[in-house]
């Protein structure tokens, strides 16, 4: 598996910076797992659907993860992005300065925090606020919410709406799960009313996932760690839908990157834990049907996983057809709907 043929030019006029002012008013794409591409819109989702599906959300929530401040001995500026907690007040997360701090080093935030570095793994600094203070206090505070890398603005109050699903409910997300996004509660009324089960599963998204893939050999690539949550209900739900001919549909993969981390033995079961799971082609998928996604960064884990789901050569061919067509990318961005067609 070569990591270059996951890569592709995407002009940045056409990487969304801001959201529609309507969820559901995103194109989608569909790839269906035989015959051509089908170019609609996100509304097209409801003749997609049949009563006794199952759709898979994720309910996590966005944290305003993002804390400024500066070195206490330097005064040179910081920026901290929340990954997720140790203790109450231990955490992990990344931090953005002209020098990288040292172990020791004492950073106080704009509002009068002051955090100390307590080690170093990779990209992530083991973190731990001062006086025993609860790091979620600290960002309730005075977190800003953490739009990704690609989009090039301050976060406004625009986002503190639009970066979340209108069905998040369990807080620790530094990223949203945003095939949700597109979900208003207009149509989750319409889906509940024609049939299709609803279910939520928790998968609190990490930084990592904006992470490329730089090995030579993908396999290789150390997947970040990421808490999620299956309840009873939704495995009981599924298997259900299983024995009655339904589909189990995912919105977006962090539903299929739990999902499929908490099957055993070929069923799924409930459980809650952490998943390092690296899905790429060559994998088979056990639980999940249909998948409705955004479009996915080059090189990314993200891509590999559709590419698996869907077939490496159609989901680029996809991705080229959507370019030359003008969609919106990334977490702002337009929509697919991928058929399960496993490498």
């Amino acid at each position: 598996m070569d990591p270059k043929q996951f890569d592709f030019h995407l002009p940045p006029d056409q990487i969304a910076q801001f959201p529609l002012s309507e969820r559901t008013a995103c194109r989608l794409l569909q790839l269906p797992r035989v015959g051509g591409l089908i170019d609609g819109q996100f509304a097209d989702i409801k003749h997609l659907l049949r009563s006794g599906d199952v759709l898979v959300f994720n309910n996590t929530q966005v944290l305003r993860a993002r804390l400024y401040g500066q070195k206490v001995t330097t005064g040179g500026r910081i920026e901290i992005l929340f990954e997720r907690n140790i203790e109450v007040d231990t955490f992990v997360g990344q931090i953005k300065a002209s020098k990288a701090p040292r172990v020791g080093t004492s950073m106080v935030t704009d509002g009068g925090v002051v955090i100390v570095v307590e080690g170093k793994e990779g990209i992530f600094y083991k973190l731990r606020v001062s006086d025993d203070q609860p790091i979620r206090a600290v960002l309730q505070a005075e977190g800003h919410l953490p739009l990704p890398p690609y989009i090039h603005r301050q976060a406004s109050d625009l986002d503190d709406v639009h970066y979340q699903t209108v069905f998040a409910t369990s807080p620790g997300a530094v990223a949203a799960p945003t095939a949700g996004l597109h979900f208003d509660q207009s149509m989750m009324g319409e889906l509940k009313g024609a049939g299709i089960t609803i279910a939520m599963i928790t998968l609190h998204v990490g930084a990592g996932t904006f992470q490329p893939v730089r090995e030579s050999d993908p396999t290789a690539h150390r997947m970040h760690s990421e808490w999620y949550s299956v309840p009873e209900s939704v495995a009981e739900s599924i298997e259900k839908a299983r024995r009655c001919g339904g589909r189990v549909i995912a919105v977006g993969t962090t539903v299929v990157r739990a999902l499929e981390s908490a099957v055993s033995g070929g069923q799924l079961f409930p459980f809650e834990g952490y998943t390092d799971r690296f899905i790429f082609p060559g994998y088979a998928f056990r639980i999940v049907d249909c998948l409705i996604t955004n479009f996915h960064l080059p090189r990314s884990t993200l891509l590999m996983m559709i590419s698996a789901f869907a077939g490496s050569e159609r989901v680029m061919a996809a991705y080229r057809y959507a370019i030359d067509a003008n969609y919106r990318f990334f977490s702002y961005g337009d929509a697919m709907w991928l058929d399960k067609v496993t490498e």
